[in-house]
């Protein structure tokens, strides 16, 4: 199978060791297929995303010999796409608007003894779900801020949703259980598209269909694979790789600037040396 890989970085700081890693092994999973390796740029967060971070990603994955396919795909310039996702999805009656800030969600969350918790922690308590239309409208014409929801048990009960499978290379299918992330937010009034809605749309968009990212990611892949089923969009493979550390044991992060791309290539390291330090070659 010719493969259509693609690595998707947020322009929120310098790529590090672990990104040239996930990169580099996306890239060689396309090229080895003769396939096609894209570059996606998520940058809907524009509080944290910066134009020095987005040329920098690109001058270090071009510093480390990849190469991908042209035009590169920056999400804050599709946010009519999501915005057609998500009417679908209010047509069908599978999102709600919560008009819950934060704050109050974690005070709901501390005065109950009970609260579930999913992977992410904690799980929104559905209060907004029981409004009535006068409610909502009400709210609406206040210009209060709000998220759109996606609700789970509605989700769940479309017809499929309860045998949801997805194939991670080297471990077969893997049985879905998105529901124990509760009512997921899709967007919010000030950012017209969560992670979720905007990469599950743009991969099935694009034609990828081998998602190569780090294990901190294999648990989100249960409410991509729903929404996949929802929105019926083709479902790609996956492999989901080990995570690069530090000398210590931690997980890498933009804020260590001592493992960037970029201040290693400062202190004169090759790409060669830099993929040595990633571990390349193991999963």
């Amino acid at each position: 199978m010719k493969r259509v890989t693609r690595f998707a970085p947020s322009p929120t700081g310098y790529l590090h060791v672990g990104h040239a890693y996930s990169a580099s092994l996306a890239y060689r999973q396309a090229v080895e297929s003769d396939g096609h390796f894209l570059l996606r740029i998520e940058d809907i967060d524009g509080t944290r995303c910066r134009s020095e971070f987005e040329q920098g990603i690109y001058e270090d994955l071009n510093w480390l010999g990849l190469k991908w396919e042209e035009p590169v795909r920056r999400q804050s310039e599709q946010f009519e796409d999501y915005a057609a996702i998500l009417e679908r999805l209010s047509e069908e009656n599978l999102i709600y608007p919560c008009f819950c800030t934060r704050r109050e969600i974690a005070e709901e969350i501390a005065r109950s003894d009970s609260a579930p918790h999913g992977p992410d922690g904690p799980l929104y308590h559905g209060t907004c779900k029981q409004l009535s239309d006068s409610e909502r409208e009400k709210l609406f014409q206040g210009n209060s801020p709000y998220a759109l929801r996606l609700d789970m048990d509605k989700a769940m009960a479309v017809p499929g949703a309860q045998d949801l499978t997805f194939n991670e290379l080297g471990k077969g299918q893997i049985a879905c259980n998105p529901a124990k992330f509760g009512d997921i937010v899709l967007a919010r009034k000030e950012t017209p598209t969560s992670y979720h809605l905007a990469v599950t749309f743009d991969d099935a968009l694009q034609g990828v269909n081998l998602v190569v990212r780090g294990q901190d990611l294999f648990e989100a892949t249960h409410v991509q694979r729903l929404l996949q089923h929802l929105l019926q969009l083709p479902v790609p493979d996956y492999l989901h790789h080990g995570l690069v550390s530090d000398t210590k044991g931690r997980r890498l992060a933009k804020r260590d600037k001592g493992a960037t791309i970029r201040s290693l290539r400062e202190k004169g390291y090759t790409p060669e040396e830099v993929m040595k330090l990633a571990g390349f070659g193991k999963n």
